[in-house]
């Protein structure tokens, strides 16, 4: 395109000096010289406008509507030509006269400027602002610096000039109109170029533009100086022949004013502020400079002069409103940048941070000033089961219904945060005697049933209530967290869907600080209460044990026995799992020997290790330091991937997984069917074992829809050459169930509760028995 356009430039530049030339060289002067003046004006006038409205034909929206204006000025601008060549032929001696002919050439620039306001909205703004307002400031913008520049050019011409063109004021004034509305528009333009960042092709057009008028500027400049000549001069008819092509060049390039472009950096934004008043102080010390050497202020010069004036006012009025909006702006920014930083996204309530910060403030008025304090800590009993088998949308969804009921059981004063999760916090402050109260309300609000997507849900949560006690002189916000955080887990633990309160005696008791307990007993697990038992799985046509999975056990020297799902929670919550996963495993693979001992027969051992373990380092160095320290072979290991936390990184996990395997350790899916563990992770995970969740299990109680189920896991499992073992073996009838289905293995109550080492048995009862039992008295 640019190279097209470099052609067509010196073409229509020559083609113009050839025109003129003829005209001045090849036509008798005077009347003849006019009347091939006007019409060749004419032919070229008509011939830019055609190709204006041909070439907004081949666009559409901003980028037609711009060539089809200019199209219509240069049509306008053609026919007074037409009316003047035909006035030259019927009057070939008449004198220069003001007619209504003399309105049609301003309507040439008055549509350029619609054209240029228009197209400009689609240029890229280095300051992003309403359209309005951008419209606005470039129209007073072009108005100041063409008012500075009129009043400048009119103070620096001889008065001489000014008299001869101001003989007939009607006349004049139709004149200067055309050159002044020239100015202003050679100026939009050159604004747009300085200060609008668009692409080299996206100017080209632009620079047309400012080039074109500038030319009918510069024709209409001298006709005004030479308004009495019947004749026109060589420059004033190049200029009015120049202009026209030069616009029709403008629409036919590629691209132009709204044409959408990859626009360049261009650092105009201080441009933008400072080009309008550059004119201004120039044009001003000019002034100053005459008038302080005696010289004085025409009326033209006053008038100008208040015209500037008024216009830096109106453009400062725009800059305070556009300050006072900016300010507006960064004022709600910052509004909106505090409240995500202290709430939550997902329920609006308050986050972590900003409940920390008034639990502090809370203690300080309570430690100063005795005004009362309470905190109830909640969490939701089995709110991974809403997740695993509605989905994460629909967990959302109920934990924001969940959020509203908190914020409307408790008062004006008090603050919900939602902690994590499914955790959320209640600060009571001035609680008086109903913080039990409103644990209570909390609880019977959180009971009643949810309906989200058509489905009804039913959703319970364990409270921990903890008011702080007068003799805690050093009570911190975590210390308060922590015990209101040991309440809720005693309520865990006595059920749950109930409210404990915390109430420290000299050993603890049960409202033990189970995380700082936990993280006491993993440093020595043997020393505070941790041990492993075992419970066997078997094979179902005979009831041979052919394997023992480690279970990890606590029973806390302050808190007593602590429910394995209540402190594997704990753990993963407070990043102590792998240390008690790793505890497992060199316990079990120390007492390896004594398990074969007991069933006369080397067995099998798995040993769970959390999901989120499998992405992180230290799982192998651990599996092979307890393989070496007790001599333990590979393939009688089996490490089970437990599924209460998602695999934070597939990709190494199963890294990991595969190295494993290469040293004999085989790997097992526990639980599968519930939580993460189902067909994804069994085609993603290099697995030997899948172990079926007891949901999937239960043929004996509904044998058509669990039959059909665990049928199709086994063909799966079979096919992928994957052992099964089913979980949740309670019954013969099940265990018979599950063998006629084609399951080999099984594990539960039926062939025995989890039990130390030392109380394992070599046999498995029948199992038309379910009540006797598998481990020793």
């Amino acid at each position: 395109m640019r190279g097209r356009l470099s052609t067509r430039v010196p073409v229509t530049l020559a083609l113009v000096a050839a025109v003129t030339a003829v005209g001045m060289y090849a036509v008798p002067a005077g009347a003849g010289q006019r009347l091939y003046a006007d019409a060749s004006q004419f032919a070229v006038g008509a011939i830019a406008a055609a190709v204006c409205f041909a070439a907004a034909r081949d666009h559409t929206g901003a980028r037609a509507g711009w060539r089809v204006l200019l199209g219509i000025g240069l049509l306008t601008w053609t026919l007074v030509r037409l009316g003047w060549a035909f006035r030259d032929i019927l009057e070939p001696d008449r004198a220069p006269t003001v007619t209504i002919l003399d309105v049609g050439p301003l309507l040439l620039p008055a549509l350029t400027f619609v054209a240029l306001v228009a197209g400009s909205l689609a240029l890229p703004r280095p300051v992003q602002a309403s359209m309005r307002r951008d419209r606005t400031v470039l129209v007073i913008d072009s108005a100041l610096i063409g008012g500075s520049l009129l009043a400048l050019i009119r103070s620096a011409v001889p008065e001489r000039f000014l008299d001869q063109a101001g003989q007939d004021p009607w006349a004049s004034g139709f004149a200067a109109a055309s050159p002044v509305a020239d100015l202003v528009l050679v100026v939009m333009g050159l604004l747009l170029l300085v200060t609008r960042p668009s692409s080299r092709a996206g100017r080209v057009p632009l620079r047309l533009l400012v080039l074109g008028m500038l030319a009918l500027g510069c024709s209409d400049t001298l006709r005004l100086l030479h308004l009495g000549d019947k004749a026109l001069t060589p420059l004033e008819s190049a200029g009015w022949l120049l202009g026209p092509a030069l616009l029709a060049l403008a629409a036919v390039s590629n691209r132009g004013v709204g044409d959408e472009a990859v626009a360049e950096r261009i650092d105009g934004e201080w441009l933008h502020l400072l080009l309008p008043y550059l004119p201004v102080v120039a044009t001003g010390v000019f002034l100053a400079v005459r008038t302080g050497s005696g010289g004085q202020l025409t009326s033209s010069e006053a008038y100008l002069g208040w015209l500037v004036l008024g216009l830096v006012v109106a453009r400062q009025m725009f800059t305070i409103v556009d300050n006072t909006v900016l300010l507006a702006r960064v004022s709600e920014g910052r509004r909106e940048l505090h409240h995500q930083a202290y709430h939550d996204p997902l329920t609006g309530l308050a986050n972590r941070a900003l409940f920390r910060e008034r639990l502090v403030l809370a203690l300080d008025a309570y430690r100063y000033n005795q005004v009362p304090v309470a905190l109830i800590f909640a969490d939701l009993d089995d709110f991974k089961l809403i997740n695993d088998g509605f989905g994460h949308a629909v967990g959302d969804k109920l934990l924001r219904l969940i959020a509203e009921r908190l914020a409307a059981a408790v008062g004006p004063g008090d603050l919900v945060a939602r902690l994590g999760g499914d955790e959320f916090a209640v600060l009571l402050e001035r609680p008086g005697h109903q913080a039990e109260e409103t644990g209570h309300r909390i609880l019977t609000a959180l009971r009643e049933p949810y309906v989200i997507d058509g489905h009804t849900l039913g959703v319970s949560a364990s409270l921990g209530l903890v008011l702080p006690e007068r003799a805690d002189e050093e009570l911190t916000a975590d210390v308060l967290l922590r015990r209101a955080d040991a309440a809720m887990y005693v309520s865990k633990r006595r059920g749950k869907n109930a409210m404990a309160r915390y109430a420290a005696g000299a050993d603890g008791g049960p409202n033990a600080d189970l995380p700082a307990l936990l993280a006491r007993a993993v440093g020595a697990p043997a020393e505070f209460g941790f041990e492993v038992h075992y419970q066997p799985i078997v094979r179902l046509k005979d009831g041979a044990v052919v394997a023992v999975e480690a279970l990890a056990r606590w029973t806390d020297p302050i808190a007593g026995p602590v429910d394995p799902e209540v402190f594997v929670t704990v753990a993963e919550r407070t990043g102590l799992v792998a240390a008690i996963d790793d505890f497992v495993l060199d316990r079990a693979c120390a007492q390896a020997a004594a398990l074969a001992s007991a069933y006369g027969h080397p067995i099998d051992v798995h040993v769970n290790v959390s999901a989120a373990r499998l992405g992180r380092h230290g799982l192998e160095d651990a599996v092979l330091r307890a393989l070496k320290q007790h001599a333990v072979r590979p393939s009688r290991l089996v490490v089970e991937i437990t599924e209460t936390r998602r695999i934070p990184d597939l990709p190494r996990a199963v890294e990991v997984l595969h190295r494993l395997r290469q040293y004999g350790v085989r790997v097992a899916l526990d639980d599968f069917g519930s939580g993460y563990n189902a067909l994804a992770q069994l085609h993603s995970l290099p697995v030997d074992i899948v172990k079926l969740d007891s949901s999937l299990t239960d043929v004996d109680v509904s044998p058509d829809r669990a039959g059909a189920l665990c049928r199709s896991v086994l063909r799966i499992c079979a096919e992928l050459g994957v052992s099964v073992v089913a979980e949740g073996v309670e019954t013969p009838e099940r265990a018979r169930a599950l063998a006629a289905l084609g399951c080999e293995l099984g594990q539960g109550y039926l062939f025995g509760q989890p039990g130390p080492a030392h109380r394992l048995t070599a046999t498995i009862p029948a199992q038309s028995d379910p009540s006797t039992a598998h481990l020793a008295s």
